[in-house]
């Protein structure tokens, strides 16, 4: 004979046959990156869904980083179109037996260190949008917010031990 089991949830906590479990903890959010809280966008008890924006860091540095992201980027192509027009004409030149190897290999030298600091800019770009895009904090999950220790002007140092800036409950229905 088999024994029912009646359960019921009442803020977070599960009863059942009369004694109480604990539902998951809360996820403690923050952002990857550094900066101070710029708007709260939620308040405790507020339902929310998954991908949804529930606050916004100050952009200012982010944003200036994107944009020396963006003109370093810019330098480096030039750069590249220049040390491969130059390796060409290298090239045409040790073919015609007007000039050295050495020549010709300073100039593969060259477009290989410029070919290098392209890759490079790429890569310092792609992680300046990343920085940019990552200064709103978005709700992983659907869920009920706890509680919103972060409010404007709460500074986050993501190096060290980041501040908890909200906490999510699973939203169960």
């Amino acid at each position: 004979m088999s024994q029912r089991v009646a359960a019921m949830i009442i803020a977070g906590v599960i009863l059942a046959a009369g004694s109480p479990v604990r539902a998951a903890d809360p996820v403690e959010l923050t952002t990857r990156v550094s900066g101070s809280v710029e708007t709260v966008l939620v308040r405790p008890g507020q339902r929310v869904k998954k991908g949804a924006v529930l606050l916004r860091l100050d952009t200012t540095v982010l944003r200036a980083q994107l944009d020396e992201a963006e003109a370093e980027h810019a330098r480096a192509q030039a750069e590249d179109a220049d040390a491969k027009r130059e390796m060409e004409r290298a090239q045409e030149l040790f073919d015609r037996t007007v000039s050295s190897t050495s020549e010709l290999d300073a100039a593969a030298l060259r477009a290989a260190r410029a070919k290098a600091a392209l890759s490079a800019s790429q890569a310092r770009r792609v992680i300046a949008r990343k920085n940019l895009a990552d200064a709103e904090l978005k709700a992983p999950f659907d869920g009920v917010v706890r509680a919103v220790p972060g409010a404007p002007g709460t500074v986050v140092t993501a190096e060290c031990q980041p501040k908890t800036l909200v906490l999510l409950d699973i939203d169960r229905p």
